[in-house]
């Protein structure tokens, strides 16, 4: 008796030294162990197995089999499938196949697991068909080996990511009827992807038919429907969903509540994204400068620029240091409010601060300008931005036109073509066409061909 404990004291220590990913300690508690008089058994080499494989490499997880034989011990099912897992963390698709293979030569008979790794790995490196092929294997078993939900769950996820979530979706039905009601799990599978296509009327479905099994969805679940709908620009829907986590007493970090705040912003529900913040404040959460970033551009979506600059002086004095993000807010915030004297101070401020780019807080300046009708001074700034893309040059050539300048606007296309810049075929095409209303058709007919020209070369 005392022997197979102090054997399974061993093992309980070397698990726990493998898990905390001190492979030394345990190569010595093992050491010692033997030195002393009590052996390993199988169980000890299998969770060193398991262990190399995570922390160092397969070969090295391999190399244990060895030392099995040298104990004079037999490997077993387990041992393989941790080999075979092992395998499948780095994409080895041949060895998981040689494996299996040795498996059936030392008459060692696979389990479950082992065709459930095999699957995964299969559809890993992007073969489908095998994979379900290994499934069937598994049907044809009988009642030797019975597939669990991890097994579905696998299947129903390998064919979500090899593009069949139809044939996914369609399977899933198919276990329904067999009395298979999923998992948590095999409900978020399908809600994911679901999700990623926009189908998010069908992932609604999904999460109403997981409620009604008297399966608990987890955050994870609400919050990928959540998602959706704000992607999907269903965000009355996306905050439905919100308040109703809520009342279900799931909790959010900081990253939840700014998803929600920053959607709602988006689309001028303000009242609800200062609800956001009231809760966010009010459950003591910790703000990080991403948090910060977004409480900043809601108010200054709203207009309330002196709220938002009175959150910079809270994140300095937290410590924190601002960033680019926060003052192209800052910028596009005072633009916002006509304040363009202020986004142009603002904007030299981040130039003495070196900021690696300021494209994107001169693009808000330039759009500001354009917008208030000041088309000279937007020139001004266009003239100083030391990089410009594709929405700076599309931005000006819109004003020019709007201003009637469309001698300025087409030059600004010819020096666009010449640095390879793509501005938008509606300002193009306002060009030409100002160009031929006012009298100018020669000159909107050599701009066009200029395009026309540029086109083909480019490509």
């Amino acid at each position: 008796m005392f022997p197979r404990l102090y054997t399974s004291l061993l093992n309980i220590t070397i698990h726990s030294l493998c898990k905390a990913q001190q492979l030394e300690k345990a190569e010595t508690i093992l050491i010692d162990a033997i030195r002393l008089g009590y052996f390993p058994n199988i169980n000890t080499y299998n969770n060193l197995i398991s262990a190399y494989s995570r922390i160092v490499s397969f070969n090295a997880a391999y190399s244990i089999l060895d030392r099995i034989t040298e104990a004079g011990l037999t490997p077993n099912v387990v041992t393989y499938n941790a080999l075979i897992a092992a395998a499948s963390r780095y994409s080895l698709l041949s060895t998981c196949i040689h494996l299996f293979d040795e498996m059936h030569g030392l008459g060692i008979l696979p389990d479950v697991w082992t065709y459930n790794t095999l699957m995964d790995c299969f559809f890993k490196n992007g073969k489908p068909d095998e994979a379900v092929g290994i499934f069937r294997d598994v049907l044809c078993t009988g009642d030797d080996i019975m597939p669990c939900a991890t097994t579905f769950n696998i299947l129903i996820h390998g064919l979500c990511t090899s593009g069949y979530t139809g044939n996914a979706f369609r399977l899933f039905r198919k276990l329904q009827e067999h009395g298979f009601e999923g998992t948590v799990a095999t409900h978020n599978i399908l809600i994911n992807w679901l999700c990623k296509l926009r189908r998010t009327g069908s992932a609604r479905i999904i999460l109403k038919e997981l409620e009604e099994t008297g399966n608990v969805p987890d955050a994870s679940t609400y919050t990928t429907v959540m998602k959706c709908c704000f992607r999907s620009k269903k965000f009355e829907q996306g905050f439905q969903i919100f308040m109703e986590m809520k009342s279900k007493g799931y909790t959010f970090d900081a990253f939840g509540y700014c998803t929600v705040i920053s959607a709602l912003a988006k689309v001028g529900l303000t009242r609800e994204a200062n609800y956001c913040i009231g809760e966010m404040v009010k459950n003591g959460i910790e703000l990080d400068l991403v948090a910060y970033n977004t409480l900043i551009n809601v108010y200054c979506r709203e207009g309330k620029l002196e709220n938002a600059f009175g959150l910079v002086n809270e994140l300095q004095e937290c410590g924190m240091e601002s960033d680019q993000y926060t003052h192209t807010i800052l910028v596009d915030g005072m633009c916002r409010s006509g304040d363009m004297d202020g986004a142009e101070r603002h904007l030299k401020l981040m130039e003495m601060k070196e900021f690696k780019s300021n494209l994107v807080a001169s693009n808000c300046l330039l759009n500001g300008l354009c917008q208030a009708g000041q088309v000279e001074d937007a020139m001004k700034v266009f003239g100083r931005m030391e990089y410009k893309d594709d929405f700076t040059y599309s931005m000006m050539v819109h004003a020019l036109c709007k201003a009637k300048q469309f001698f300025a606007a087409a030059r600004l296309i010819k020096t666009s073509l010449i640095e390879d810049v793509k501005v938008l075929k509606s300002a193009q095409k306002a060009t030409v066409f100002g160009l031929r209303s006012t009298g100018y058709k020669r000159e909107a007919s050599q701009l066009r061909s200029a395009i026309m020209v540029a086109k083909y070369t480019r490509y």
